[in-house]
């Protein structure tokens, strides 16, 4: 059980965010909205920090 939570952590959600702020960088950048690209910018900052700090408190 706690293999299936450690992959989901490290793999699965960050790249769900990676891809969703990536989307929403561009989105921001070609509509020139600061508030998308701002939100954009936090989700992809946090699907490369998450793990190192989701995964040290699980294992």
């Amino acid at each position: 059980m706690a293999m299936t939570g450690t992959m989901i952590f490290s793999h699965i959600i960050p790249i769900i965010l990676g891809f969703l702020g990536i989307f929403l960088i561009g989105s921001g950048i070609m509509d020139d909205q600061k508030e998308t690209l701002i939100i954009g910018v936090i989700l992809f900052i946090t699907a490369g920090i998450s793990p190192f700090i989701v995964l040290q408190s699980i294992i």
